[in-house]
């Protein structure tokens, strides 16, 4: 599931491949135009399992319950970050480091809400590779992604880690990195374990996949969810409806952790224009549950808070690696600050 900005190079943080990328489904929820509803919303990406609270929390009367109105919106082309910062949307789904990268250029964001506790990203090749047993094979190798230095860092560094130099040639991601693999223009790419990989399971390839924190790169590099305009949140009737929307979205995850199938079902049904495989996204639900990759105590309930240590340690690596650069093009003067990049403080 990419989770990526479309506009310029930084956009491409993170951004893993997502399976069956189309237009987002506008229609989803919310009735009326953006500025009609409290809240307004903007996917990353299309609709899958990473946005189902919001959808839970839609269909559920959860939103109602708390008194404000959501719509939800597709991404733009721009991307949710820039989209936020322009005012197009109030809330928008983008990862920590992506905030630190606009930041870095400029940007006012603000990461009020962490969806994923643990690492939901993986390297991975294809399993008849026979040729690649560690990240150490894959030096020299083809690397199909969408030319991030954030994800170049992190494959260097787990390269480096399994014993290689860090050396590796890339090739543009199109739109079905498993086609890409399996017509051997590339040799391996970033996943998602939560879709791509269950996807894999279901109906292949099968594939070999490895875990950046096992070979050297510290911190959370998935810390996925939800970040605001910082200068929107200096009005006190923003900061309250922000409350009241993240305490009905964790309302919505939460459904989601305790009826898997239930919750899948609903966001099957919310975003048909998205054509969402019901087998897919259930098995998809089913996992995070099992494996509570957005929990870190109660399984079947949502912590949403940022692990400012953890998020501390990645962006750290990654500025030793040059990621994060100014409009200048050079690199930023220090390290984005976890503490000054997220805030818990509108968690209920």
């Amino acid at each position: 599931m990419a989770v990526a900005s479309a506009a310029t190079s930084i956009v491409a943080v993170l951004s893993l491949v997502l399976a069956g990328c189309g237009a987002a489904d506008s229609k989803a929820t919310g009735t009326g135009k953006s500025s009609d509803a409290d809240i307004s919303f903007m996917l990353d990406w299309t609709p899958n399992t990473n946005h189902i609270g919001i959808y839970a929390a839609q269909e559920l009367g959860y939103f109602k319950d708390q008194g404000i109105s959501v719509k939800v919106l597709p991404t733009a082309q721009a991307g949710a970050e820039t989209s936020i910062e322009n005012g197009v949307a109030n809330v928008g789904f983008t990862t920590l480091s992506n905030v630190a990268a606009f930041n870095a250029q400029g940007a006012d964001l603000t990461f009020v809400f962490d969806l994923t506790q643990k690492q939901v990203a993986r390297w991975c090749a294809l399993a008849s590779r026979t040729d690649i047993k560690t990240p150490k094979d894959l030096d020299g190798k083809t690397f199909v992604s969408f030319g991030s230095a954030e994800q170049s860092a992190v494959v260097a560094q787990m390269i480096k880690g399994a014993g290689g130099s860090g050396e590796f040639k890339t090739a543009t991601a199109g739109t079905n990195t498993f086609q890409t693999l399996t017509s051997g223009k590339g040799d391996f790419a970033g996943f998602y374990a939560t879709w791509e990989g269950v996807e894999s399971k279901l109906k292949g390839p099968e594939l070999n996949c490895f875990m950046a924190s096992d070979w050297g790169v510290p911190g959370n590099p998935d810390q996925l969810g939800f970040a605001v305009k910082s200068s929107w949140l200096k009005d006190g009737d923003h900061q309250e409806k922000l409350r009241k929307f993240l305490k009905a979205s964790r309302q919505g995850y939460d459904y989601a952790l305790a009826n898997p199938n239930k919750a899948a079902d609903l966001l099957v049904k919310a975003t048909k224009q998205s054509q969402l495989d019901p087998t897919l996204t259930k098995t998809s639900m089913e996992t995070i549950s099992r494996e509570q990759y957005w929990t870190n105590g109660d399984p079947k309930h949502l912590p949403a808070n940022t692990d400012f240590q953890q998020a501390q340690d990645y962006l750290d690596f990654q500025y030793q690696a040059g990621t994060y650069t100014g409009k200048d093009g050079k690199k930023a003067p220090k390290a984005p600050q976890a503490r000054e990049l997220a805030s818990n403080d509108y968690l209920q």
